[in-house]
C-alpha cells in the first residue's frame, strides 16, 4: 500500500490500522480506449433510456418522502427474473437490494463478520474482500487456488475445518480469472458448512457461503448458476449485479438471494432508506426490459472466446501466451511476462487502458466493442514485437 495520502496529516485521528491506506480504485484515465474495470460497453437501448426516464419522472414527485426501505417491487421484480434466467424459485423476501454488489458485500460482513471472525476466500480473488474485512475488522484467509485458479475442493474443505470461518466467500465466475465453480464443488463445500462450528459465534452456528456471481450473465450455455442451490442450502447466499451483463455500473444497483433468515441478518446492519427513490426507479427500469439489456451479452461472450483464440496464438520472448479460461466478460492473459509493467505501459502509451491485476506475471483485459477490441489487438502485437526485437 502507499503511504496514508499527504491530505491527512497526523494530528486527524485515523484509526490506527487505516495509517499507510489508500483509497480502493482501477486507475481512471482519459484514454480512447478503455478495457480496465469490467463494463459493458454498450449503453442501454433507447427503450431502456425511455423506462428509466419515466419511472424516475412518477419518483420525482415523490422524492419528499423517504423510499420504500423494504423495497419490496424492486425485490419481487429481481425474484422474477432470478426465476427466468437461473431457473431459481425465490420469494421476493429472499431478495435484498442494495448500492451496488460492493455494498451487498460490506453488508455481508457486518452482519456475519467482526472482531473475533474470520472470513475465507481462495485466491488469486476480488481484490476489494480483505478491505470488506479490514472496514468490518473480520481476519481474512485465503486458500491459494490451483494452477489453472480452479478450486482445489479438498484444501478448501481441510481449511473450512481448521479456520472455522464465519463468511466462506467465493466468486463465480472469479474475477480476476473468470474460472466457474461447478455445482458439484459447491455443495461438497455447503454440505461441509452445516457441520463446521464458526469460532467466536455461538457454538450451534454454522458458516454461510457467499458465491459472487456479479459475471454469471456471460457464462457459456451449459454452466449453471449456483443460485437454484439456494432452496436446499439456507446458509447460501448468491450476490449479483446489475453493473456489469445489465449496463447498469453507472446506476450502482445489486442484490443478493439468500434465505429468509439471511437476508433478515442484512435487514439489521442496512442503513435506514439506503437505497434511494431514484435507484429503485432506475433498477425497475433495467428490470422492465431484462431481454433488451442483455442483448449485447451473446457478442460480447463471443468476443471473449475469440479474444482467447487470438491471444493464446501470440508469444513472448518466444513463450506462447497462457490464459486463463473464462466464463466472464474479460480474460486473464500472459503467465509468461517478467515485465507486465512494461506491457501495461506500452498498451497505454498508445491509448489502450487494461489492468495489472492477479498474480505476477499476468494482465487482464475486459471485452469492449469491436473497434475497441481492435484497437487492442494492434496495439499488443505492436508492444509484442517490440520485446521480441529488443
Amino acid at each position: 500500500m502507499s503511504e496514508t495520502p499527504a491530505s491527512i496529516p497526523r494530528s486527524i485521528p485515523l484509526r490506527n490500522d487505516l495509517v499507510g491506506e489508500v483509497p480502493y480504485g482501477a486507475p481512471q484515465l482519459d484514454v480512447p480506449v478503455c478495457l480496465n474495470v469490467n463494463e459493458n460497453p454498450y449503453p442501454p437501448v433507447p427503450e431502456v433510456i425511455d423506462s428509466i426516464v419515466e419511472r424516475v419522472r412518477a419518483a420525482a414527485s415523490g422524492l419528499n418522502r423517504y423510499p420504500d426501505r423494504e423495497h419490496m417491487e424492486l425485490r419481487a421484480q429481481l425474484a422474477h427474473y432470478l426465476g427466468k434466467e437461473s431457473e431459481a424459485e425465490l420469494a421476493a423476501e429472499q431478495v435484498w437490494a442494495a448500492n451496488g454488489s460492493n455494498e451487498i458485500m460490506l453488508q455481508l460482513f457486518q452482519a456475519f463478520g467482526g472482531p473475533g471472525r474470520t472470513a475465507l476466500g481462495f485466491a488469486p480473488t476480488y481484490s476489494m474482500y480483505p478491505e470488506y474485512a479490514r472496514d468490518t475488522f473480520t481476519e481474512w484467509k485465503t486458500v491459494k487456488r490451483n494452477a489453472d485458479f480452479t478450486l482445489d475442493t479438498r484444501k478448501a474443505l481441510d481449511a473450512i475445518r481448521a479456520i472455522k470461518p464465519a463468511i466462506v466467500l467465493i466468486t463465480s465466475p472469479n474475477n480476476p480469472t473468470g474460472t466457474p465453480l461447478d455445482q458439484e464443488q459447491a455443495q461438497e463445500i455447503l454440505d461441509e458448512c452445516r457441520t463446521v462450528s464458526v469460532a467466536g459465534a455461538d457454538p450451534t452456528a454454522h458458516p454461510i457461503v457467499v458465491i459472487d456471481e456479479a459475471y454469471i450473465e456471460f457464462r457459456n450455455p451449459g454452466v449453471a448458476s449456483l443460485a437454484p442451490l439456494i432452496a436446499h442450502n439456507d446458509h447460501l447466499a448468491v450476490s449479483r449485479t446489475l453493473s456489469k451483463a445489465f449496463a447498469y455500473a453507472g446506476a450502482r444497483v445489486g442484490y443478493v438471494a439468500a434465505s429468509t433468515a439471511i437476508i433478515d441478518s442484512l435487514r439489521i446492519v442496512r442503513m435506514p432508506y439506503h437505497l434511494s427513490a431514484i435507484t429503485q426507479a432506475a433498477a425497475m427500469a433495467a428490470l422492465d426490459h431484462a431481454d433488451l439489456q442483455l442483448a449485447q451479452v451473446s457478442h460480447l461472450r463471443e468476443t471473449r472466446n475469440e479474444t482467447a483464440q487470438w491471444l493464446e496464438r501470440q508469444t513472448y520472448k518466444g513463450e506462447p501466451l497462457k490464459v486463463a479460461e473464462s466464463q466472464s466478460n474479460f480474460l486473464l492473459f500472459g503467465g509468461v511476462f517478467d515485465d507486465r509493467e512494461a506491457i501495461f505501459q506500452g498498451l497505454l502509451d498508445r491509448g489502450i487502458l487494461i489492468r495489472v491485476v492477479g498474480p505476477q506475471g499476468w494482465l487482464r483485459v475486459c471485452m469492449g466493442t469491436d473497434d475497441e477490441m481492435t484497437a487492442f489487438r494492434t496495439g499488443l502485437s505492436e508492444v509484442l514485437r517490440e520485446v521480441e526485437s529488443r
